[in-house]
């Protein structure tokens, strides 16, 4: 596979170096020589061009007619746009993915842009954040088909009503699948009658519009009292009785 990269900042040389090593054609655009040397010591197999890839002669240059996939990855938004859009509709670049910077600028990478897909650091830290600290509630993870699908992730609680049940007995609502299970740091593939547990992290793809039901179809019902039971104390008092707010 070959692949052009605009920038080739901590983000593109990481990518370029990575591409690499698994036996990918990679060329790196970047505009600023000291940058491009320095990824040049990062991945010695990398083909560089010093230039500002928002340029067309640039990227003809590049030979993005050849290329299978473009990445805009610079750290600026406005260029990441220029670039994709280019990529796609003047040298028809099948596969164009790009870096958002700034989440507000998040809807403008769509397919009207050219941009295939969108990365968003921010959100996807924002992401392993929840994923971490949050039990019982849906976690988006990664958007795919811009947003039209998402991979979330659901941890099962211990007051769970599902736990001990067989995935058979779940009903999911359309537009959702359960793809896996992390269990003990062990991936389970899930089977209709596989055993859901207490802890289990349960991956699935799910439109927007089904992920209150697919929560509740496996997390269920009684996970949704998680925060309240976590504020009553050991001797079944709620700590907020009694209190004048």
């Amino acid at each position: 596979m070959r692949v052009v990269i605009s920038g080739a900042g901590a983000v593109g040389r990481h990518l370029a170096s990575d591409l690499t090593k698994r036996g990918h054609a990679v060329t790196v655009i970047e505009q600023v020589p000291e940058v491009l040397k320095t990824a040049g010591e990062w991945a010695p197999d990398v083909d560089l061009l010093l230039g500002d890839a928002c340029e067309p002669w640039v990227l003809e240059k590049a030979d993005l007619t050849s290329a299978d996939v473009v990445v805009a990855t610079t750290g600026d938004d406005e260029d990441n746009l220029v670039t994709s859009l280019l990529a796609k509709q003047e040298f028809g670049v099948p596969r164009v993915l790009a870096r958002v910077n700034h989440p507000d600028n998040e809807w403008l990478f769509n397919e009207q842009w050219g941009v295939d897909a969108a990365v968003s650091p921010p959100h996807l830290l924002t992401a392993m954040v929840e994923e971490e600290v949050t039990v019982g509630d849906l976690v988006r993870l990664l958007p795919l088909e811009r947003g039209g699908i998402s991979i979330v992730e659901m941890t099962v609680p211990a007051n769970s009503p599902n736990a001990g049940r067989p995935l058979y007995e779940f009903r999911l609502p359309p537009d959702a699948a359960i793809v896996a299970i992390i269990r003990d740091r062990h991936v389970v593939i899930p089977q209709p009658e596989t055993v859901i547990t207490v802890g289990d992290e349960v991956l699935a793809l799910s439109v927007p519009d089904a992920e209150a039901a697919l929560r509740t179809a496996v997390v269920g019902e009684a996970a949704t009292e998680t925060e309240a039971a976590s504020e009553t104390t050991a001797t079944g008092e709620d700590p907020r009785a009694g209190v004048t707010l």
